[in-house]
C-alpha cells in the first residue's frame, strides 16, 4: 500500500514538471491555433515635429544638417493641360527614385490639388519612411501680388485655402508636418499672420536651387552646392517638365556634393529640432 502510494506521488510529480516546461500550443477544433499574445520593448512614439511661432528660413547654422524640400506644385492651368495632353504628367518619379536609391530624406510641401491629381503616388509616397508631407496651399495661388503671374488669393479667402488643404493633406497622409509654404514663396506680414493662425508654420528656404524652368543640370547642381551650408533649406520642384525638367538629372550631384562636405541631409522637421 505504501509503495503503491509513493508511486502515484512521484508520478503526478512528473506530470506537473512535463507540463511546467511543455511548450505545445493545444490546437482549437478544426486545426487552428489560439492566438498568442505577444510581448516586447516598448515602442518609443515619435515626436511631434517642432512648430516655430514664426516664419523659417534656414535651421541652425552650426547643425551640419540641410533639408532638400520639393514643391508638388498644381494650378487649374496645369490641371487643364494635363487633362488635354499638353503636359504629359506634373509627377517626375525620377526623383523619389533617387532619394530611395540614396537613402536620401527629404520634405514634399504638396498643394491640395496635386494630392488630388495624384492619390496614389501620395499615399505611396507617404509610406516611405524618408520623406515627410506639408502643406502648399490648396490651388497654388498667391498670397500676396505680384507673384510671378500666379493668380492672387483674396486675404479674406486664405484661411479656407489653408483649411481646405489641410484637410486633403490628412485624408491621403497620415502624420502631415504642420509647415506651410508661400506658393511663389510671395508673402507680406499679413500672410505670414494669417498662416500662424491656422496653427501652421511657414517654412521658406535660403537656397533657390533654380530648377524652375531650368534646362541645365549641371547649373543647377552648382548653384545648390555653391550656396548650401550648415542649417539650409533647399527649394527645389518635384513635377518634372516643363516646370522642372532637369531636377531628376541634377539631385544625384547635388546629393553626392553635400555629402563629401560633411553636411547631413535631413527632413525639415529634422531639421528645425536642432533649433
Amino acid at each position: 500500500m505504501r509503495l503503491r502510494h509513493l508511486i502515484a506521488v512521484l508520478l503526478l510529480s512528473v506530470s506537473a514538471c512535463s507540463a511546467g516546461h511543455d511548450h505545445t500550443v493545444a490546437r482549437r477544433p478544426g486545426g487552428r491555433l489560439p492566438a498568442v499574445r505577444r510581448t516586447g520593448p516598448a515602442v518609443t512614439p515619435t515626436p511631434a515635429p517642432p512648430r516655430p511661432r514664426r516664419m523659417v528660413l534656414h535651421g541652425a547654422r552650426d547643425s551640419g544638417m540641410v533639408a532638400l524640400t520639393f514643391d508638388a506644385d498644381m494650378t487649374h492651368g496645369m490641371w487643364r493641360s494635363l487633362d488635354a495632353g499638353r503636359i504629359k504628367s506634373s509627377y517626375d518619379h525620377r526623383i523619389v527614385d533617387t532619394l530611395d536609391a540614396t537613402h536620401t530624406p527629404a520634405t514634399i510641401f504638396a498643394t491640395g490639388m496635386w494630392i488630388r491629381r495624384y492619390p496614389a503616388a501620395t499615399k505611396t509616397l507617404a509610406a516611405d519612411p524618408l520623406l515627410e508631407f506639408a502643406n502648399h496651399s490648396y490651388e497654388h495661388s498667391a498670397f500676396t501680388a505680384p507673384c510671378y503671374g500666379l493668380p492672387v488669393l483674396p486675404a479674406r479667402d486664405r484661411a479656407a485655402d489653408l483649411r481646405h488643404a489641410a484637410r486633403i493633406l490628412r485624408d491621403h497622409v497620415p502624420a502631415p508636418t504642420p509647415y506651410f509654404r508661400f506658393p511663389g514663396g510671395c508673402h507680406d506680414r499679413s500672410a505670414v499672420r494669417a498662416v500662424l493662425a491656422a496653427g501652421l508654420t511657414p517654412v521658406q528656404w535660403d537656397v533657390i536651387s533654380g530648377d524652375a524652368f531650368g534646362h541645365d543640370p549641371h547649373a543647377i547642381t552648382r548653384t545648390v552646392l555653391k550656396e548650401a551650408k550648415g542649417g539650409s533649406i533647399v527649394v527645389m520642384h518635384l513635377n518634372g517638365a516643363p516646370t522642372a525638367p532637369e531636377t531628376h538629372a541634377a539631385l544625384p550631384g547635388i546629393i553626392t556634393g553635400l555629402r563629401a562636405r560633411g553636411l547631413r541631409l535631413v527632413k525639415v522637421s529634422e531639421l528645425l529640432t536642432a533649433r
